[in-house]
């Protein structure tokens, strides 16, 4: 069974990290750990004016689960918004806990982890690189100031 978990799928996408690697001069930065594994995203994001992902940079140290996960994310990343990325967290999530479909659009890869439903203690290391996107773009606006948090909100 574990072998199913481990499909040359998932180890293709692990093998194959886009934008790995730190930014110089970021707009933001997060960072995540699994804390049952010790998976560790870190991500940069710069933001174009309309608070899409401009140029992003991911420095991951994580199972193979996680790297595949953050290879789907880097594969799609550029040009996406905040709320197409917390909707693909959300629809991961729900793939994961409930049963979801997975996520649609530019991020539908991720379904490629479907079966990780089953092994709960994978979860977090699943979604570690999207949650450290999602804290690097919450820091990237929030340094723009409210003006920008404002503009963004409307777009969403």
């Amino acid at each position: 069974m574990i072998d199913d978990l481990y499909s040359a799928r998932i180890l293709k996408l692990a093998g194959n990290l886009p934008h790995a690697g730190r930014l110089a001069a970021p707009d933001g930065t997060g960072e995540r750990v699994a804390k049952l594994c010790g998976s560790k995203a870190i991500v940069d994001v710069v933001l174009d004016a309309d608070g899409r992902i401009a140029a992003f940079a991911q420095d991951i140290k994580a199972c193979a689960l996680g790297q595949a996960a953050a290879g789907v994310l880097g594969e799609s990343i550029i040009g996406a918004s905040l709320a197409e990325i917390e909707s693909a967290r959300d629809a991961t999530l729900a793939m994961l806990k409930t049963g979801g479909e997975g996520p649609t659009g530019r991020f539908e890869g991720l379904r490629a982890l479907k079966q990780v439903a089953d092994y709960p203690a994978r979860h977090a290391s699943t979604l570690v690189a999207i949650e450290a996107t999602l804290e690097a773009i919450r820091a990237a606006v929030a340094r723009r100031g409210p003006d920008t948090r404002t503009r963004l909100a409307g777009a969403a």
